[in-house]
């Protein structure tokens, strides 16, 4: 028969002496003790950690619905930019020339810089591929294997390069695709390896921010309600938000991130349409004015 502390101490009072008493007391102190403890440490675990800050994926951006397993802790785990430029096929023709950036030739020294500029990278890959310029993935692998080593991902990333050379020589859109998404994929696992995972977000990041530039561009210059409502996702616009207000303080309250914040959180207002009610050319200038504020914060770098 199992007793409680107490009716054990009722015991203890009338066999042992004074001082066995006090350990017994010590010992349902130490109990509850521990209890509280346990309590406030599974709070505290529900109410902070990155997968409650950063909220849910759209499940539309999941590239493979599997990562997240693989990977075995969900909150690590960003959206593709594979999926983000699967919109771009319906935006066709894309506005190349004006849109069309070089990366800096110096490296940043900063990481969080690297992992942005990285994220724009991997998206310009599928605005060259989606636009055939094929001419241009010599530059795009030798970017990527830049950033890759200053990120320890440099291994990863030259074996994606290299088969990016070979694909675009073959002319095969596909398998180009196909390398750049594994290239986000390798990146990511490699920097949660190294718990990095903020970056791996900050890559993800930099990749929407990019898609939304062009496709506002596009959807802009040649304006149709259908082709608005593929721009219009508050639900991404959402997710990103608190993505950014999740990342650890160093880089969540840089300035430029503050910034984007707030800029995230209004473009999920613009982005959000009344019921009934159709997109205008007026809510893409200003969702095309906040895009490229975006992108303007997202690449200025730490000083």
């Amino acid at each position: 028969m199992k007793l409680s502390l107490p009716i054990a101490m009722l015991l203890l009072s009338l066999v042992l002496p004074a001082v066995a008493i006090e350990e017994a007391r010590k010992i349902e102190v130490k109990s509850q003790d521990s209890g509280n403890v346990k309590a406030n440490d599974a709070t505290d675990h529900e109410d902070a950690g990155p997968a409650a800050a950063k909220g849910d994926i759209p499940p539309d951006l999941l590239d493979d619905p599997h990562v997240r397993e693989e990977l075995a802790i969900n909150e690590f785990t960003a959206p593709s930019i594979s999926k983000l430029f699967d919109t771009l096929q319906f935006l066709m023709p894309l506005p190349i020339m004006e849109v069309e950036r070089k990366m800096p030739a110096r490296m940043s020294q900063d990481r969080a810089d690297l992992a942005i500029e990285l994220g724009f990278l991997i998206a310009d890959g599928f605005l060259v591929v989606q636009a055939e310029q094929l001419d241009k993935v010599e530059d795009l692998a030798k970017d990527l294997t830049r950033y890759g080593k200053a990120l320890g991902a440099g291994d990863r990333v030259n074996r994606h390069a290299a088969s990016l050379l070979d694909s675009a020589k073959e002319k095969n859109v596909n398998q180009l695709k196909k390398e750049l998404s594994s290239t986000q994929r390798d990146v990511e696992e490699e920097l949660v390896t190294l718990r990095d995972a903020d970056l791996a977000h900050l890559i993800s990041l930099g990749g929407w921010i990019r898609a939304l530039e062009v496709s506002t561009v596009a959807v802009d210059k040649q304006f149709s309600a259908e082709r608005a409502r593929k721009v219009m996702r508050e639900d991404i616009a959402d997710y990103y938000t608190e993505s950014v207000a999740g990342l650890e303080p160093r880089i969540s309250e840089r300035p430029n991130y503050v910034a984007m914040r707030d800029l995230l959180a209004g473009l999920r207002t613009e982005m959000t349409l009344e019921a009934g009610k159709e997109p205008t050319p007026e809510m893409m200038k200003e969702i095309r004015k906040i895009a490229a504020q975006l992108v303007e914060l997202a690449l200025k770098r730490q000083q």
